[in-house]
């Protein structure tokens, strides 16, 4: 299927969604950008407790297809109109599942891919990757949440860089600078995802929403504001399955059981 698709683990309810364009390394195209967000729209029906995000091929993603640019400049501003009518709402409903994301990358991951990557949770990466922004090269803006996401997760003056001095960072200098959380080497990479999804499954996924929620608003509230959600946030918790279980399993001093409720 050509675009992309979803894997599906109905036992440990892991979604997988595939980005499949391999023969242009996962350059994302108008019909690609629609073919993800129907796979989103899946993903989120399937209520997942993990959801991974991968390339097919040589490469995670090479970023949009610039191709369609060059056919007639005079349509460029169309074109991206339809790419993010269709990519946004997708970004917006992975950033709103409670269940984590891991982007699992390798060989090119740049400019839309690595705002992609970047929404994740977290991130596994081969050792053979290699992370450039891209956007400098075509004297455009970023988009599909690289300008919102990176600056949090690497700080905005390790962000200002990579685009000003339009570096490629390799895998180990991605992991010193906080892009990626773990580098395996590329023949163990979808064994060493498929450990780290399973044992996310198994937590309370429904607490990671909330800590999610929490640390995002902490960019923009005052601290007495910010207690008084993190109040709101625990009461909240108190009343799902996992709460329940969790005290219990601790007092029984046992693993406990976590469902996602």
């Amino acid at each position: 299927m050509t675009g992309a698709y979803v894997e599906w683990d109905g036992d440990l309810r892991i979604a997988t969604l595939v980005l499949n364009r391999p023969e242009v390394m996962n350059a994302i195209d108008v019909p690609m950008a629609r073919a993800i967000g129907t796979a989103v729209a899946q993903i989120a029906d399937l209520g997942p407790r993990a959801v991974v995000m991968r390339g097919n091929g040589r490469g995670f993603v090479a970023g949009g297809d610039v191709k369609r640019f060059a056919d007639n400049f005079a349509t460029s501003a169309t074109v991206i109109d339809e790419l993010l009518d269709a990519l946004h709402p997708a970004i917006v409903t992975l950033s709103q599942l409670s269940a984590p994301k891991i982007a699992s990358v390798h060989g090119a991951v740049a400019g839309a891919g690595l705002s992609l990557m970047s929404g994740c949770d977290l991130v596994i990466a081969a050792d053979t990757s290699r992370f450039l922004m891209a956007y400098d090269r075509i004297g455009a803006a970023m988009d599909c949440g690289g300008s919102w996401y990176l600056p949090r997760r690497i700080g905005r003056r390790k962000a200002t860089a990579l685009m000003l001095l339009s570096e490629t960072w390799e895998a180990k200098t991605a992991h010193s600078c906080g892009l990626v959380d773990k580098v395996c080497a590329e023949a163990a990479l979808a064994d060493e995802t498929r450990a780290l999804a399973e044992r996310l499954a198994k937590r309370p996924t429904a607490a990671f929403a909330a800590w999610r929620r929490l640390m995002d608003a902490a960019e923009t509230r005052s601290l007495s504001e910010h207690l008084e959600m993190e109040r709101k946030e625990f009461r909240e918790a108190t009343r799902t399955q996992d709460f329940a279980e969790g005290v219990s399993a601790f007092l029984e001093k046992r693993a406990p059981d976590f469902r996602g409720h």
